[in-house]
């Protein structure tokens, strides 16, 4: 299945920031979910959860830990020089603490629909707090049908809005192959073309990317 090749390239990546003198304590993969731990979650959010994402944890793993961490005296070229880690950490039981937490900013801060910046946090279900106040979140706007995964930023960061991938698979897909530099929008940034397009791993600084950190896998 995909997800063997994302585990496999997960630790590729851990293996590269390592030789460059980062550290990395690799992967951490929980056991997958039983339909009965799904609805209890769907139950308390209010919605059945994406499709994409709801394959992902009843098939794969219901939840991931997954981080590295540069060497501060790593020099890059301009156009990589904000990143300086990688990491994500998604779990099937913390989607409605997540979520409530989204919910209170928005309540707080940008309850305003009338207000295009606003509005760009309403219709959107959490998945990962980024840790400096900013989510990565499904877009509700045509669920059933479609639920991208988008960046909600609170201080007016330039990913505010931006779409990372098509659904949860495709965004987990393309993030993999360029070694799942993050959480912070600017770290993503040198990856995407345009507010809509996700990550682009088939660009030239995605491959430019892959050679600088020593990534030889194919896409």
């Amino acid at each position: 299945m995909m997800w063997d090749k994302w585990k496999e390239k997960w630790e590729l990546a851990c293996e590269a920031v390592r030789r460059l003198g980062g550290d990395s304590e690799g992967v951490t993969i929980l056991n997958r979910a039983v339909e009965e731990s799904v609805i209890v979650v769907e139950k308390k959010i209010g919605m059945r959860l994406p499709d994409a994402f709801r394959k992902v944890v009843l098939e794969f793993a219901a939840g991931i830990d997954f981080e590295w961490r540069l060497p501060d005296e790593i020099k890059f070229p301009d156009e990589f020089r904000g990143i300086f880690a990688g990491q994500f950490t998604w779990n099937l039981k913390d989607i409605p603490e997540i979520n409530e937490s989204k919910d209170g900013w928005v309540r707080e801060c940008f309850s305003n629909e009338d207000d295009p910046y606003d509005k760009v946090w309403h219709n959107k279900l959490g998945l990962m707090e980024v840790g400096n106040g900013d989510f990565i979140a499904f877009d509700l706007k045509e669920y059933p049908k479609k639920a991208p995964i988008v960046y909600l930023s609170h201080d007016d960061g330039e990913g505010h809005g931006y779409v990372l991938g098509d659904d949860f698979i495709d965004f987990m897909g393309r993030w993999t192959n360029i070694g799942c530099p993050g959480l912070e929008d600017w770290q993503m940034l040198p990856f995407i073309d345009s507010t809509t397009s996700g990550i682009n791993p088939y660009g030239k600084n995605a491959i430019a990317w892959r050679a600088l950190l020593g990534l030889n896998f194919e896409i």
